[in-house]
């Protein structure tokens, strides 16, 4: 059994264990923006979980990444760094790999596997290793179009996979470049909108279904699953302004699915992170389709944060604080480097 709940042990209810008690002390330098497709986003995830964490009494300073951020680090190393950085660097695990240099401990799973979970179609393999569910897909990069033949190779596509599809970069996240093909016609716009995005694209079966997202935090006593957010986008698909527009979809939290399918999901969501090795924070993008079976599409390693990202819903409904479940995040990666 996968608990869905059991945070609620380690940090008590919304408003309970505040940061003097917990051992979290020091200054958390929050990273948000970078230079990524999904900048804006990182910005508002900075703003909205360094307001969570000063609500309870931390000190939080926020800050872009730029050519002087080193410097800072060296000199008046902060306590933990948080990052919320999205897309490119900040989720491939770059940024983090230069924090291990420099020896700042940060919330978070470590520059290796987030390469692994960063890059689509390698982190489906490793997921679909561990006996997880995933779409059949086919990945291509923009040079075998132009050496093959872009027609026979979307021909070959189309042959191969069946159809409705769906077509996303290789890397990245919020389904920037992503598009669903339900006729063959479409496929062809749909490539070059991936192709903005990235030189690889991933091409998968597309499954019709429920899409819901399954946030898993480990605060030590290993990875937990809370509670399953149901996705409904007005416009019937989850693309960049779905996900960021307000009221443009409609959340339900928990999701109203069978007890056994809920349970399914939270076990799909903790496999997949176990997998690819994640720490601290993951969310995973899953498909409940008509017969109840549930398939594993992608995982994030930085979740968004922002006033309608799910990982926030997915905390409230868990009776958990945003800013005190952070603060037992920094507090753990704090004990790592003294370790």
């Amino acid at each position: 059994m996968v608990s869905t709940g059991s945070t609620t042990d380690r940090l008590g209810s919304t408003g309970s264990t505040g940061p003097t008690t917990d051992g979290t002390s020091g200054c958390v330098l929050v990273l948000a923006g970078g230079l990524s497709h999904e900048r804006d986003v990182s910005l508002r995830s900075g703003r909205r979980v360094s307001e969570a964490l000063r609500d309870i009494g931390i000190e939080v300073e926020q800050r872009d990444i730029d050519a002087s951020l080193l410097t800072r680090l060296r000199e008046d190393p902060p306590a933990c760094v948080l990052p919320v950085l999205h897309g490119e660097s900040g989720e491939d695990g770059a940024v983090r790999a230069v924090l291990d240099l420099v020896g700042v401990q940060y919330v978070g799973s470590p520059p290796e596997a987030c390469r692994v979970a960063f890059d689509k179609p390698v982190a489906k393999t490793v997921v679909a290793a561990a006996g997880v569910r995933t779409p059949r897909g086919v990945t291509l990069p923009a040079e075998t179009f132009r050496e093959l033949g872009a027609a026979a190779v979307m021909a070959g596509l189309v042959d191969r996979l069946g159809l409705p599809l769906v077509v996303k970069p290789a890397k990245g996240g919020s389904a920037l470049g992503c598009s669903v093909v339900r006729e063959a016609g479409e496929l062809p716009g749909a490539m070059v909108n991936a192709f903005a995005y990235g030189d690889t694209a991933l091409v998968e079966w597309f499954v019709e279904g429920a899409e819901v997202a399954v946030p898993v935090v480990d605060l030590g006593e290993g990875p937990r699953a809370l509670p399953v957010v149901s996705i409904t986008p007005d416009g019937g698909f989850y693309d960049y302004t779905a996900r960021y527009t307000a009221g443009s979809t409609e959340f339900q939290v928990p999701a109203k699915l069978d007890d056994a399918v809920a349970e399914e999901c939270a076990r799909v969501a903790v496999a997949a992170h176990e997998a690819l090795g994640l720490r601290d924070l993951s969310r995973s993008d899953l498909i409940v389709d008509a017969e109840g079976r549930v398939w594993f599409l992608e995982v994030n390693v930085s979740p968004g944060l922002t006033e309608t990202s799910t990982v926030p819903l997915s905390v409230e409904a868990a009776g958990l604080d945003l800013g005190h479940l952070m603060a037992e995040l920094v507090r753990r990666a704090t004990e790592r480097g003294a370790a």
